[in-house]
């Protein structure tokens, strides 16, 4: 299966669901209720799809926020163990709108994966369609997928991503996009974090504003408009946020789909920040930069 986007949509993926070299990835995952993902899982995924769970595969053990970037060997390592190589197409799926499956599609395209990309519309697009479903687990052995084990070389570190103290000494100097809710944003909620607000000159962007009714993601030419109108340009350095670094890995699936230059990442985000004593922002204005 030959990839023109980092985004499929369903009706193309179900015309290659024989193709020997593609790997369907289920990243279902509910904010905390572990297991839940998993269950939903079980109770119906794509055909041949296989389950990583956010919480135990794609993070390190312990690093900055709560779900900080793992080792890129280790990681390498545990897509082989499921039959990933470096001649796999990779497409995941979450039913969320995307931000889930981003996380997965952004950690193998930053390593040098380019085949992947993620599933537009999701689990609910797929269903939707009236598109087959399974409910036994896959295999997913490396034997299983293909002639002989898989061999999955990636790049020995992550790029294009900015640590807390990178980031306060810049605050001010480049658009930092914060995606959660506006609730969060404002500091009137804060379900898991220990400190409310987000972090100063953060710009609220919340990332239902990149798809539309159906769930699916926006036309290029309106992520692009969108974008821009959040301040983010050709020559601009944005900085893309959430809670964990998860949900903003979208905002780069987005920025990607509009043609713009890839955001920096910050991969411990809100809960890194928050946990740090740094000074934080309450209410919907970005809030100036904290003195030095």
């Amino acid at each position: 299966m030959k990839l023109d986007s980092p985004l499929v949509a369903p009706e193309v993926l179900a015309a290659h669901l024989d193709d020997p070299d593609l790997r369907i990835v289920d990243v279902r995952w509910v904010l905390g209720q572990p297991g839940r993902g998993r269950a939903a899982y079980d109770a119906g995924h794509l055909p041949g799809a296989i389950h990583l769970d956010l919480d135990t595969d794609l993070v390190a053990p312990t690093g900055p926020g709560r779900h900080p970037l793992p080792d890129p060997a280790a990681f390498a390592r545990l897509l082989e163990g499921h039959g990933i190589g470096d001649v796999s197409t990779v497409i995941t799926y979450d039913d969320v709108g995307g931000w889930v499956a981003a996380r997965l599609w952004w950690m193998l395209d930053n390593l040098g994966h380019r085949s992947v990309a993620v599933l537009d519309g999701g689990y609910p697009a797929w269903v939707g369609l009236g598109l087959p479903v399974a409910a036994a687990a896959a295999i997913s052995s490396p034997a299983a997928a293909g002639p002989g084990p898989r061999r999955l070389h990636l790049a020995p570190a992550w790029s294009n991503v900015i640590d807390r103290d990178t980031l306060r000494s810049r605050l001010g100097s480049l658009v930092l996009l914060d995606v959660r809710g506006a609730p969060r944003y404002r500091g009137e909620i804060e379900p898991i974090d220990p400190v409310a607000g987000h972090i100063p000159t953060a710009v609220n962007a919340q990332i239902d504003g990149n798809l539309g009714p159906d769930r699916r993601f926006l036309p290029a030419p309106t992520l692009r408009n969108r974008y821009e109108a959040l301040g983010c340009g050709s020559e601009t350095e944005v900085v893309a946020s959430c809670g964990s670094g998860v949900s903003a890995c979208q905002v780069a699936l987005s920025m990607r789909l509009a043609g713009m230059p890839d955001p920096i990442l910050y991969p411990g985000s809100y809960s890194d920040w928050s946990r740090s004593g740094y000074p934080v922002a309450v209410g919907p204005e970005p809030g100036a930069p904290p003195k030095s």
